[in-house]
């Protein structure tokens, strides 16, 4: 009896049944290895969860640094064992709260960060030296990472003390997601130029999260997910390289940043595929000869874009098969959303849940057991070969295009990613893409959620607090520092370091976004 047809959103065929036959060119040496050994498709780490699990990442930002603050707190009281901070789309965008721009957007999707009083409050009380920080944050990264770096300072903590990542992945913001302030390469110089600072200031910090979570979001398939991905890793390895800088120097900070949706095979696949894919690609196209070059470290988060609004609560399964998905696959760190973040921000009761959800997986499912439990399936490793040879010819099309950022400015990548979401919604509609509660199974809906409140008293608060800071600072001092940035902006040395003299001194985030606007004028899209 024929059986329908099963097709992955990534439009990969799968067979009814796997066998031998689906391997019978497979080299185990060449595709698998050995779990911390080349090419790493099976973990990074020789003993992956049995040596230590991920780290439990909860994201958490909203209104001000100071209730941001508390919220760690209770996260970290629950058993979290990383911070990880959203900020505000003023924030995200290089305007202060009491810029015009910023009106009724002040502490709505993350906090807002204007100054280094700002950075002191959200990082009170909190052991700089102990946990692990991870900052959602792209256009102004290098302003985030030098404010958190002179909180440090303030409390005896030295550079190479800190842990932590900063996303500062720009093209994926060309691609997918907005949240750019100046045009392409002069944002590639600005994350060069952290790379560089990086390296000599604080050399444990992660300088990059190279993000497909923002691609996948936008509504790419998984293939797409780390095709994009890793061509972005491609066009800042190569950028470095250009700028001077040693590849076995800089490239075993970088770090990246999946997506986690419902297809549990796909996903681990895409997760085995990408490990392999870059180890290549550093060590044969690059000529890497250090390992931690190689390995493709990752965080995960949970596919918000997966949660439905309607009967929010079976999210909490979606969320649990997702995270399964991605410790199977091997994740360094993980991100479980909130069953009702299709509403609003995440409530506590949510955010517990969520972390709890982690905690379930970690230490009671069994699956960190052992490492890469599903590797020698007929399945996976079938999948897993078919996921890395479309991300290749994905690879090779912007290779061939000029690298990633001519393929950005070319318009392909978003073109590719607007494609797989009208597709993917087509099929929704049509019922050919089951969405449980939405599409089928939906009821009508008699109670309703707790959603968090947003406070506009916290708001105001925090326009006032910037301010009355800009009237009682040092101006001169302020003026004179970021005169010392425009200078550099103007030239080719490092930008982090006069910037940091200039944050010391209580210039504001948008103040230093507008010297750099002001040289490198800002992004249009075509």
């Amino acid at each position: 009896m024929e059986t329908p047809e099963r097709i992955t959103d990534s439009g990969i065929a799968i067979k009814t049944v796997y066998g031998a036959t689906d391997l019978k060119d497979f080299d185990e040496e060449r595709q698998l290895g050995e779990p911390g050994k080349y090419p790493y498709t099976r973990g990074v780490q020789p003993t992956m969860y049995r040596g230590r699990l991920w780290t439990m990442r909860q994201y958490a930002g909203f209104g001000t640094a100071e209730a941001t603050n508390q919220r760690f707190k209770f996260l970290l009281q629950a058993g979290q064992t990383g911070l990880s901070c959203a900020f505000d789309l003023p924030t995200q965008m290089g305007y202060d709260a009491d810029h015009v721009r910023a009106e009724g957007e002040v502490g709505k999707v993350g906090v807002a960060i204007s100054s280094l009083e700002d950075m002191r409050l959200l990082l009170a009380g909190l052991p700089l030296n102990e946990v692990t920080t991870s900052m959602t944050i792209n256009s102004t990264a290098s302003t985030l990472l030098l404010l958190y770096q002179l909180v440090g300072e303030e409390q005896g903590i030295k550079g190479d003390q800190l842990r932590g990542t900063i996303q500062n992945d720009i093209l994926k913001e060309y691609v997918a997601r907005g949240t750019y302030i100046y045009p392409p390469r002069p944002s590639m110089r600005l994350i060069v130029d952290t790379f560089a600072y990086c390296e000599k200031e604080i050399p444990n910090w992660n300088t990059i999260s190279i993000s497909g979570y923002h691609i996948r979001e936008a509504g790419s398939t998984a293939v797409q997910e780390i095709a994009f991905t890793l061509a972005n890793g491609i066009a800042y390895v190569e950028a470095a390289l250009a700028a001077g800088l040693v590849l076995d120097d800089f490239a075993p900070q970088l770090s990246f940043f999946f997506n986690a949706h419902n297809d549990l095979f796909e996903e681990v696949a895409k997760y085995r595929a990408a490990r392999r894919l870059w180890a290549s690609i550093m060590r044969d196209r690059f000529g890497a000869k250090n390992p931690k070059s190689m390995m493709l470290r990752f965080h995960t988060q949970t596919g918000g874009s997966t949660l439905t609004a309607q009967q929010p609560e079976t999210n909490i399964v979606r969320v649990t098969l997702q995270a399964l998905a991605a410790a199977l696959g091997g994740t360094q760190s993980l991100h479980t959303n909130g069953f009702d973040e299709a509403l609003g921000l995440p409530t506590e009761h949510a955010a517990k849940l969520a972390l709890r959800t982690q905690q379930v997986v970690g230490f009671e499912s069994g699956i960190t057991d052992t490492v890469d439990p599903l590797a020698g399936s007929y399945f996976i490793e079938a999948l897993t070969d078919e996921v890395e040879e479309r991300a290749r010819q994905y690879i090779k099309t912007i290779d061939d295009m000029g690298g990633a950022v001519a393929a950005i400015e070319s318009n392909y990548m978003q073109s590719e990613i607007e494609s797989a979401a009208y597709d993917f919604a087509r099929k929704v509609e049509r019922g050919d893409k089951v969405v449980v509660g939405v599409n089928r199974f939906s009821e009508e809906e008699t109670t309703k959620a707790d959603v968090f409140p947003v406070d506009v008293l916290q708001q105001n608060a925090q326009v006032a607090r910037v301010k009355e800071l800009k009237t009682r600072r040092d101006q001169s001092g302020v003026r004179a520092a970021l005169d010392d940035l425009a200078i550099a902006a103007k030239g080719s040395s490092n930008l982090l370091y006069p910037m940091k003299i200039a944050l010391a001194r209580l210039a504001t985030l948008g103040e230093v976004a507008d010297v750099l606007r002001a040289e490198f004028g800002e992004y249009e899209p075509h």
